[in-house]
């Protein structure tokens, strides 16, 4: 099951769900470009060579920290589930890609301040099961989930692929990823947890 208050709880080799939302809950993500562009930081700090700017400068590399196993971003909030390798690893990557797609929202939109309400939210999670349901949860935020683009769904069946991007330790959970499918389509348990998960974006 999770653990609340993830700033608080950070060790190594364990799964998080991360969880943030814009401003007042406004939407961050208006585009194609926008999305696009946040998937971009995922893969600048995760992918298997390093990312350098227009200058040549090396940004920060994390591939082998953390690991993204699923995404979904929605136009108010996004969902992540990883398994953190390393200590700090997760507060490393969120602090980048949030503070660089804030600079690039404000940029484009012509505004100041932070567009996201709060520091992210993220639980340990412990529990197989629990794990299970919540890569469920997030890829099932879209009403259109079987064609949303966004997610990390069109990697799971082969769709898209990219390398920053991790699933098979939640693949690894089903036969294969027809099972996953299925899984995804048994709205009877998930609408057991669908209140609980709820709940724990609600607390802290």
């Amino acid at each position: 099951m999770p653990s609340r208050n993830l700033l608080r709880v950070d060790v190594a080799d364990s799964y998080y769900h991360v969880y943030s939302r814009g401003v007042n809950s406004q939407i961050i993500f208006h585009d194609t470009a926008d999305y696009s562009f946040f998937l971009s930081l995922l893969k600048r700090y995760l992918s298997l060579e390093p990312a350098r700017d227009k200058n040549n400068v090396l940004y920060p590399h994390i591939h082998g920290e953390i690991e993204v196993l699923c995404f979904c971003l929605m136009p108010t909030h996004i969902h992540l589930l990883v398994y953190q390798n390393q200590k700090g690893a997760l507060q490393k990557l969120m602090r980048g890609v949030m503070v660089s797609y804030g600079g690039y929202f404000n940029r484009k939109y012509k505004r100041h301040g932070p567009i996201f309400e709060t520091r992210y939210k993220a639980s340990l999670i412990s529990d197989q099961t629990y794990l299970e349901h919540i890569s469920r949860y997030i890829h099932l935020n879209p009403k259109e989930w079987r064609r949303y683009e966004y997610s990390s769904l069109p990697y799971f069946i082969g769709r898209h692929q990219a390398e920053w991007l991790m699933p098979a330790k939640i693949i690894s959970l089903f036969s294969s990823s027809e099972e996953y499918l299925q899984f995804l389509n048994n709205y009877v348990d998930y609408k057991k947890m669908l209140d609980e998960v709820k709940s724990e974006l609600a607390a802290g």
